[in-house]
């Protein structure tokens, strides 16, 4: 590119989580950079935006890099939508969303607050990655990311992304050189069998406590879950037009005038 691209960063982790804090590093070496960040965690947010409520956004100095940083009371969509409308003069020419403290491989995608913020760039028609390590701890190593996120971005600054399409991205959390490569994915059939810890507080009121295990259900060797498994990152292309085209054909085959 002939210029700095401008690149909107943003999370779901909050702005001072080590995740996005990296990420804003790398991203400081390819371009000029915006970060526009929720102000506290908003994991499993989905794609919520804020409606019922006002939102209020705060210009701060996390560290002394270059970037220009804005904290938001909302929601990793929100923070997007905000970005967009009311922060920077013009459009981005990518948005990285992360880096995510934990997966987003398969069915996670769904209920993602990282992911929902790459895809409401998406929407936007703004290129957009979604970026996680498999390591939920709040002080996970994310050093052995650094040259796969540059990589990955590089390619997509270079080559764009196909119309609608944003990417999900995830990195085993091993050491960099237990990583076998980058390896381009399906989404893994999975699923969440789910169980909810019934408790009683002192006043007599039951309350839940949301927990679970990750089935697999795809045994394919061209998914995430194997790819993350056997040491590759793995790179989804995903898309924000939820239109199931295969079944129109069978569905316009009903009566519907019984």
């Amino acid at each position: 590119m002939s210029k700095k691209p401008l690149i909107l960063v943003t999370n779901d982790d909050g702005i001072t989580a080590p995740g996005i804090r990296t990420l804003i590093s790398v991203m400081c070496t390819i371009g000029d950079v915006v970060v526009v960040a929720p102000d506290s965690p908003q994991s499993g947010m989905g794609h919520a935006i804020t409606i019922d409520s006002t939102l209020h956004v705060e210009k701060v100095t996390i560290d002394d890099g270059p970037q220009t940083e804005y904290s938001c009371s909302g929601t990793p969509a929100d923070c997007v939508k905000l970005a967009v409308r009311e922060v920077l003069d013009r459009k981005p020419d990518l948005c990285v969303s992360g880096i995510n403290h934990g997966s987003n491989s398969s069915i996670n995608v769904i209920y993602s607050g990282t992911m929902s913020a790459a895809l409401e760039a998406g929407i936007e028609s703004i290129p957009a990655i979604g970026f996680s390590l498999l390591d939920y701890n709040w002080g996970a190593n994310f050093e052995h990311s650094k040259s796969f996120i540059k990589t990955i971005v590089l390619n997509v600054l270079n080559n764009g992304l196909p119309k609608d399409v944003v990417l999900n991205v995830n990195i085993p959390n091993v050491s960099k050189k237990e990583i076998k490569g980058i390896k381009i994915c399906r989404q893994a059939r999975a699923n969440w069998e789910e169980e909810f810890d019934k408790r009683t507080n002192p006043m007599g009121r039951d309350y839940y406590w949301l927990t679970g295990k990750f089935v697999n259900m795809d045994h394919g060797e061209d998914t995430d879950e194997w790819a993350l498994k056997n040491n590759y990152v793995s790179v989804v292309p995903v898309q924000f037009d939820l239109t199931a085209h295969h079944a129109i054909q069978q569905l316009n085959s009903w009566d519907f005038n019984a």
